[in-house]
């Protein structure tokens, strides 16, 4: 009895020693290692990393999709510049600094420009100012291009470097494939002009009824909360210049027949029938002047029986500035170095960079010689026309124009 009684306690003496053993072992690894022999390939996650952010980001293929946005901070590969490597000069830091400090007070007073504005402190009328975007139709929404992947919402207007910004949103959003190499285009100066402004390439918010249903106007309030938004607008009147010239200015036979025809029949001082085609027309020397688009524009029946064309349809029924709340407003008179600072506020600039080429040629400085035959009276009506623009994003009114 006393040897089993011996060999007991010892058991129990044992056993307490090796729980021991494993809670310093614990302690000392900080757990058990279940894979000691771990895959090179799998790294472990930076310190920083802080877990998957899902947010809604419906697709066609389904109402609602859970797109996982992996967020990771404080890199442990971070890259230093090798030994010897010359640090800039201390002047050219300071000066880029300024430079963009320069660039974001230029954007705050674009964007206080539309608040004041739109909030009536200006005292300009203009229809749908104080409507909701809930009120805005649908129909009305087809220049708001959206890209999921990367929260970017674009309003482009015509005859404002929309085929270049058309260029980038088809590379963002990889929805055309090239011919040459089988992939997505990835130069956006590669992607052919002529189809870019194809509407299938681009989700528009007026696409959102077909594919959402009743939850279109809560998921695009949800987007116009958390992706960034931004267009590029242009002096008025310059802009209306560029669409003559571009539309009307040189045979066009889809703007012929839809336009520059009718402003024959009712403007013209033409004898007879107007030609049939464009090429009729200007062969014979008779096509639409400057005088008779203007006319076009004043005349109330022009409305009456269609919503004006895109490309000389004001900017604030095309993008609704009073409804959205942009976080970047470009010109065209500075389009270089903001489509630099739009790419960085977007963080796409590693990616790709805006497409170079030829500048639009039509000038402010043209204005004058461009309205000359056009009635002091005329020129005035247009301009009220066109006056939300000019007040909205900051334009001056053209005096020599209205004066002389």
């Amino acid at each position: 009895m006393g040897t089993w009684r011996g060999l007991r306690v010892a058991f129990i003496l044992g056993s307490l020693f090796v729980v021991l053993l494993i809670i310093a072992y614990w302690d000392d690894v900080g757990g058990p290692n279940l894979y000691p022999f771990q895959d090179p390939k799998h790294k472990s996650l930076p310190s920083g990393w802080r877990g998957p952010r899902t947010t809604v980001s419906p697709s066609s293929s389904s109402i609602v999709q859970v797109q996982t946005l992996a967020s990771v901070a404080g890199s442990s590969n971070t890259e230093f510049p090798p030994e010897g490597t010359p640090e800039k000069p201390a002047g050219e830091t300071q000066m880029r600094k300024e430079g963009e400090g320069d660039e974001e007070r230029e954007q705050e007073a674009r964007k206080q420009r539309i608040i004041d504005v739109c909030s009536g402190k200006e005292a300009l009328e203009f229809p749908g100012r104080t409507r909701a975007f809930e009120q805005i139709p649908f129909r009305e929404l087809d220049h708001l291009i959206v890209d999921d992947t990367h929260q970017i919402i674009y309003c482009y207007v015509p005859k404002v470097a929309c085929t270049n910004w058309k260029r980038i949103m088809v590379v963002l959003s990889q929805s055309l494939i090239s011919p040459v190499t089988g992939k997505p285009y990835t130069d956006p100066q590669s992607v052919p002009a002529d189809l870019v402004h194809n509407s299938s390439l681009h989700l528009t918010f007026a696409k959102f009824w077909r594919h959402y249903g009743s939850l279109s106007r809560h998921l695009m309030a949800l987007k116009l909360q958390h992706y960034t938004k931004f267009l590029f607008v242009r002096d008025p009147f310059v802009r209306l210049i560029s669409a003559f010239r571009n539309k009307l200015g040189r045979p066009n036979e889809d703007f012929y027949r839809q336009f520059g025809s009718v402003m024959l029949r009712r403007y013209g001082n033409a004898s007879g029938s107007v030609a049939e085609t464009a090429a009729e027309a200007f062969a014979a020397g008779i096509k639409p002047t400057f005088h008779q688009f203007v006319t076009y524009l004043l005349d109330p029946e022009t409305e009456r029986e269609s919503i004006f064309n895109e490309h000389w349809r004001q900017v604030y029924r095309l993008c609704h500035p009073c409804q959205v709340k942009y976080d970047f407003i470009g010109r065209l008179e500075t389009l270089e170095s903001d489509s630099e600072q739009l790419l960085k506020l977007l963080k796409v600039d590693h990616l790709l960079q805006f497409p170079s080429g030829p500048r639009n040629r039509t000038a402010a400085s043209w204005e004058r010689d461009w309205f000359a035959e056009i009635p002091i009276t005329e020129r005035r009506e247009l301009y009220k026309l066109y006056k939300p623009d000019f007040e909205l994003f900051g334009y001056t009114t053209p005096d020599s124009v209205l004066h002389h």
